[in-house]
């Protein structure tokens, strides 16, 4: 019986859970493919019987990136109400429970495939990245109870799961002759579908303080083309590369084991299954090195498919059975405490796992080793600024390890210097401003959130410049202290002076009582209250996802007279809006 599974992933984790479902599925005698939304014709749905779908949720209840194109046709009008009547499904949603709409891609999804007609065998799994566990949390036990809900439809043997001897691999490896011809640099430094535009940087700056706990980074960069241009809210993706020092103690391991490869060992990557997508980065073949270096994330925290992997070829029989132990229900604890709470790399992993790193092979590499994803950053400037600007806090923080774990595209930026040409691909962002520019601007961005407050503040004093009318701008910044990580705190001066922005900095450790935004605005709350009910003001928060934008957001109710249906309703009309992360 044919199962389709299908993904929409941002950062890699839903694809993850996608393929270990598509794994499952083969070993229980299914058959079809694990494909991502983008990969598959949409018009196909109705003659599909059987969908597994694996939806992650980003930002504000947004869909990922590779899913919008389907969901779009998915939500046509012209579409029959019983189109779908035909197709059983079922949904597994990966979100966070510390952003409002939890897992709201997963929901709709579901809920329009019923509207359509369509069957589902199962709930909609919501799985939590607050979870002590992760999405395992929730993953592992909704899987086990899709096989079982299936069994009644289609009969399977749910005992071949633990009993299978059977090996599902995505690729096939082959080794070629060193001289062979290699992928280009071009197609390694950028592998996403949609064309990358080449940027030089022009300045890379420490904004912080030096005895600052945090180094954040301010970058301008110049596109290489002419033909680039944004709008306020837009995001940079960037495409990261491994630490030389990483890729050395990749190819350490390798030599101290005595394994069959080196870096210039040259392979050619084939799917192994007819409908089974090839990543671009494997299009050509290609070396070890160029792997190593600029495809395999090696800071990455290995997932169970890693360990899974790792373990096949291994002759110690305490390395096998804990290596697989990790990988299954009975195993999550200790898995958590090895893995996820000290944020373990994967060649921290390979160091641990002497016996079962020794017998790697080429094919157990490529199937096990994790894709370098592209990161994005909210862009700092508007286009009339002539140059992208990019505010990057650079991720470094202590565990239980005796390295530091650093963030891997916010310390590869750190490290490049002016002069240097890097790939990006500019991509809407969620904010939605009024076209009626007339209206007045809220604008809450602590910390790095100040960014895209940068790029509308910019964008609207350009468009006064050329004789447009434009409404108050008041915004609210907090920090730590005025000395140490006041972000822009030379435009902050240029626009108060010239009386453009009306601006409140909370600077929370330069007096003895704590001071934060949410503060402010509660200090300002008769002012505010006038903007957003005679003015129609919209309010925009931006930064991180931990307390802050509850606190905000609590505020504002307050100030409006405890009124939360009200501001409920500016949620609904898109004039409050926020865009936070973890």
């Amino acid at each position: 019986m044919r199962l389709l599974v299908l993904y929409g992933s941002q950062t890699g984790t839903a694809q993850d859970v996608a393929e270990q479902i598509w794994r499952e599925s083969h070993q229980l005698g299914f058959q079809g493919p694990v494909l991502p939304f983008d990969e598959y014709d949409m018009s196909k749905l109705i003659e599909e019987r059987l969908v597994v779908f694996v939806v992650a949720t980003t930002g504000d209840g947004v869909e990922p990136d590779n899913m919008k194109l389907a969901w779009r046709f998915l939500l046509k009008r012209s579409l029959p109400a019983q189109s779908l009547q035909g197709m059983q499904f079922a949904c597994l949603g990966l979100g966070d429970s510390s952003y409002p709409k939890f897992n709201y891609a997963a929901k709709k999804l579901s809920k329009r495939l019923q509207n359509l007609g369509a069957h589902s065998v199962c709930p909609v799994g919501l799985c939590d990245d607050q979870h002590d566990y992760g999405h395992l949390g929730v993953s592992l036990t909704w899987t086990k109870d899709l096989w079982a809900d299936l069994k009644g439809i289609s009969g399977l043997d749910e005992s071949k799961l633990s009993n299978s001897t059977q090996t599902i691999v995505k690729w096939s490896v082959k080794e070629l002759e060193l001289e062979s011809g290699i992928a280009s640099l071009d197609q390694l430094l950028w592998s996403q579908k949609q064309a990358a535009h080449s940027f030089k940087i022009l300045d890379n700056q420490r904004t912080t303080a030096a005895d600052h706990f945090q180094d954040v980074r301010f970058l301008r960069l110049q596109c290489q083309t002419e033909d680039l241009s944004w709008e306020p809210g837009d995001v940079l993706d960037i495409q990261p590369q491994n630490s030389d020092e990483a890729v050395k103690a990749f190819f350490d391991l390798v030599r101290e084991h005595g394994l069959h490869f080196n870096e210039s060992t040259v392979v050619e990557v084939s799917s192994a299954h007819q409908d089974m997508p090839l990543p671009i980065a494997y299009s050509n073949p290609l070396s070890l090195q160029q792997a190593a270096k600029f495809v395999w994330d090696l800071s990455a925290k290995p997932r169970q498919r890693f360990l899974e992997v790792l373990a096949q070829n291994c002759s110690d029989e305490m390395e096998k059975e804990k290596l697989l132990e990790f990988c299954s229900a009975e195993g999550i604890d200790d898995l958590v405490a090895y893995v996820n709470r000290p944020r373990r790399n994967l060649l921290e992993v390979l160091e641990d796992f002497r016996h079962a790193t020794s017998t790697l092979t080429l094919q157990q590499l490529f199937e096990m080793m994790p894709l370098i994803q592209p990161r994005s950053f909210s862009i700092a400037s508007d286009v009339s600024a002539l140059s992208l600007d990019l505010l990057v806090a650079v991720v470094e923080y202590k565990t239980i390890m005796h390295t530091p774990r650093m963030g891997l595209c916010s310390n590869w930026l750190k490290s490049l210097k002016s002069g240097t040409e890097l790939s990006g691909l500019v991509k809407r962002g969620t904010m939605v401003w009024p076209k009626d520019l007339s209206i007045p601007l809220i604008m809450v961005g602590p910390g790095t959130g100040i960014a895209p407050f940068r790029s509308i503040i910019q964008n609207r004093l350009y468009a006064q410049s050329k004789g447009c009318t434009i409404g108050p701008m008041v915004v609210f910044f907090g920090c730590r202290n005025k000395t140490a990580d006041f972000h822009f705190g030379n435009d902050f001066s240029t626009w108060t002076d010239a009386k453009q922005v009306e601006a409140h900095v909370a600077f929370s450790r330069d007096q003895d009582q704590k001071v934060y935004v949410q503060h402010l605005i509660a200090k300002n709350g008769a002012h505010l209250a006038k903007l957003i009910k005679d003015q129609n003001a919209y309010i925009y928060v931006a930064g991180n996802s931990n307390n802050m934008p509850k606190s905000v957001k609590e505020a504002f109710i307050e100030l409006l007279d405890g009124d939360a249906d009200y501001v409920d309703l500016m949620i609904k009309q898109r004039r409050y809006q926020e865009e936070t992360w973890a």
